[in-house]
């Protein structure tokens, strides 16, 4: 017996709304790493991009827990001499919660084409709202 290999004509791509409120900000992203990549899939092959589309909701309200929200810093660089720049999460998560969802997710997919080309179909929402209901997405429980 030969193992299934997916060909990129035979890839379906369904959408998934992940609903953040309440929930810490790693499981959230772990969930949309994994659909973004497809490992929900029987058919999942690591070096063929067979994910979905996924759309996060309430990023503002996702929690960090511990004291995560003080202490975690996001750092980075200018490109001009000594400009490293560092932001609290808490300042993050005031500002641009979505940026900050997106960073989670951006740390859990591979550092590859496959992972670069996954994060174009991750979409991220402060609030409940979204644009996407003509794709009619359903909603992902975990």
């Amino acid at each position: 017996m030969s193992t299934y290999m997916p060909k990129a004509a035979e890839i379906s791509r369904k959408w998934y709304v992940i609903d953040a409120e309440g929930k810490t900000l790693g499981s959230v992203a772990v969930e949309a790493a994994n659909l973004l990549r497809g490992k929900n899939k029987p058919t999942f092959a690591p070096h063929v991009d067979c994910g979905d589309h996924v759309i996060i909701i309430n990023a503002e309200k996702v929690v960090l827990t511990g004291n995560k929200l003080n202490q975690k810093m996001y750092y980075h660089h200018t490109g001009y001499i000594g400009n490293m720049k560092k932001v609290q999460y808490s300042t993050l998560m005031r500002t641009k919660p979505e940026f900050a969802v997106e960073l989670a997710v951006k740390g859990m997919v591979p550092s590859t084409s496959i992972g670069r080309q996954a994060l174009t179909r991750l979409r991220v929402y402060k609030g409940a709202e979204h644009k996407h209901a003509a794709q009619q997405p359903t909603a992902w429980e975990f």
